[in-house]
């Protein structure tokens, strides 16, 4: 008996898969998409707002057939005190072919993946993990480095809470890229295997990629700066500040315009947020038809 297929972090991938998934996600990229969820119901239940890793999905999945059921948990029994693991035996008994979950506290599509009878998508929990953004973000970065090894990317930002930063440091350091942790004291997470500094300029001339990060205002817990243009002040990415440097830029989204990357750079070439975006559908496709079959 095969043993059910999940993704909750990126580490139930091993380099191989994700190899083989960039592989299909390139193929899909250059317009060979075929049908291959075509019968399959996919279920996405956000209980946590969210519009584009959400639409990526949809997206994802229809574009390869599958049927989609959005579960809007604000009219849902979840917001009338069904329990977690009744909600699991409710989305189960609909026979669903994959549930994508997003949740903010940590370790819920993990609970929910020994409740179903069938793969749990990992779609952001908590400051825990967000793995297809990782995934997509790798996809993004070797287009342009095909091999990554060695690389220097310097992520920024609000380190401590992103869900984003914990995947892509698993993932990316993985893959032998070299990460920098960039972020004021109170933001910098306990870790000590990277490098640290409090100072982007000190990484400026030693990156290839910059990857900012939204500062996560929602999960903390006082309120640190007086306001995000004082954040800005030291770790916006500027047009100015990156000068005529030939360094990637990388933001998950949604960006804080100008606190956490100016509008200048935003339109600037060297700037990849959309074509992440446009990435992130082809890696979800992969994801969702790897997990399903």
């Amino acid at each position: 008996m095969d043993i059910m297929k999940h993704l909750i972090n990126t580490a139930d991938f091993n380099k191989t898969t994700i190899r083989k998934l960039f592989d299909r996600a390139k193929q899909f990229k250059s317009g060979n998409i075929p049908q291959s969820l075509e019968g399959k119901l996919v279920i996405t239940i956000f209980f946590e707002n969210s519009t584009r890793t959400r639409s990526s999905f949809e997206v994802a999945a229809k574009r390869l057939g599958a049927e989609v059921v959005s579960l809007d948990v604000a009219k849902s029994s979840s917001s009338k005190g069904e329990t977690l693991y009744d909600t699991a035996a409710n989305l189960d008994a609909m026979g669903p072919n994959a549930i994508i979950v997003r949740h903010k506290n940590a370790g819920v599509p993990k609970i929910l993946s020994n409740y179903v009878n069938c793969p749990i998508i990992n779609g952001g929990d908590g400051a825990h993990a967000h793995p297809t953004q990782a995934l997509l973000d790798l996809f993004t970065i070797m287009h342009y480095f095909p091999d990554p090894e060695g690389k220097k990317i310097a992520i920024v930002g609000d380190i401590k809470n992103s869900r984003v930063a914990n995947s892509n440091i698993e993932l990316l350091s993985r893959f032998g890229l070299d990460i920098t942790l960039v972020a004021p004291p109170h933001f910098m997470p306990r870790i000590k295997a990277f490098r640290k500094t409090h100072s982007l300029h000190e990484v400026l001339d030693d990156v290839d990629i910059i990857m900012s990060l939204r500062t996560q205002t929602e999960r903390h817990t006082n309120q640190i700066y007086a306001s995000l243009k004082d954040y800005a002040t030291d770790f916006c990415v500027t047009k100015s500040l990156i000068g005529d440097r030939d360094i990637m830029i990388m933001h998950p989204g949604p960006v804080n315009r100008n606190i956490d990357i100016d509008d200048a750079l935003l339109a600037d070439p060297r700037c990849k947020v959309l074509e992440q975006v446009k990435n992130g559908v082809f890696v979800r496709m992969a994801v969702l038809e790897y997990l399903i079959d």
